[in-house]
């Protein structure tokens, strides 16, 4: 019998591994139907599904393996990020998706939460004020009018897989939808800023690094209290609370 994995669980959803199959458990069926619905629209490589029974989806697993994860090391080549980058790009440049995804979110509504959550953190004693403060300030750069694109809304680097330097596939399409390209690309780098100027060779097109600069700091700011409230550990070596110190 194979052995079951736990890939990723918690209050929400649940991502278990059997042999070459991965089990989605979610209790919110709309974002099983993003993920389906994305899926069968994005120009890039994705999971075959299975089959579907709510409140699980079956996935067949890709080949290659993913270019690591947030708070590890790079598992891939300069090439292989920068292959990364273009299938990034053609993602980007794809008609619109029907609807829109996390990246997508209005300036307005966005603003408004990352304040609270920087209110919080201050106010419960999560990070230091001058912390919050400063990443406050880089974030602002992301709130700009953008071109909306057909975007992942979640693009970690634990979801792209490769193959020595070809993209095998993209995984965890249940944020997806039109939005600011350069969110998917601050995302895809987050904790990895040593691989930006590979991606973005490959991404093949000028982009303003104060937005990606501001970006790390608005995804890491508003994950900081959810991870912890999910017992994961911002805190580690190379994940979010390093993420924005480094923009001090």
């Amino acid at each position: 019998m194979d052995e079951v994995k736990v890939v990723v669980a918690h209050s929400e959803r649940a991502t278990l591994r059997v042999g070459d199959v991965f089990l989605k458990v979610d209790a919110d069926q709309s974002r099983i139907d993003v993920e389906v619905e994305a899926m069968s629209l994005a120009p890039v490589p994705t999971p075959e599904i299975l089959w579907r029974k709510p409140p699980v989806l079956a996935l067949a697993a890709l080949p290659g393996t993913t270019l690591g994860r947030l708070g590890g090391p790079s598992t891939g080549s300069s090439a292989a990020w920068a292959a990364a980058g273009a299938a990034i790009r053609k993602l980007h440049e794809a008609p619109l998706p029907p609807r829109p995804g996390r990246a997508g979110r209005s300036i307005a509504a966005l603003a408004a939460e990352l304040d609270a959550e920087c209110e919080l953190l201050v106010t419960n004693g999560v990070l230091p004020v001058d912390l919050v403060t400063r990443n406050r300030q880089v974030a602002e750069a992301a709130f700009r009018p953008w071109t909306a694109a057909f975007t992942h809304g979640d693009l970690q680097i634990a979801h792209v897989f490769v193959d020595g330097d070809e993209v095998t596939g993209i995984i965890d399409w249940s944020e997806a939808g039109r939005g600011d390209a350069l969110y998917d690309l601050a995302t895809f780098t987050l904790g990895h800023e040593e691989h930006l100027e590979d991606v973005l060779a490959g991404y093949g097109t000028d982009i303003d690094l104060g937005v990606i600069h501001a970006w790390w700091s608005v995804r890491s700011l508003l994950a900081v209290r959810w991870l912890i409230e999910h017992d994961f550990d911002p805190f580690m070596p190379g994940c979010e609370v390093d993420v924005l110190r480094s923009r001090m």
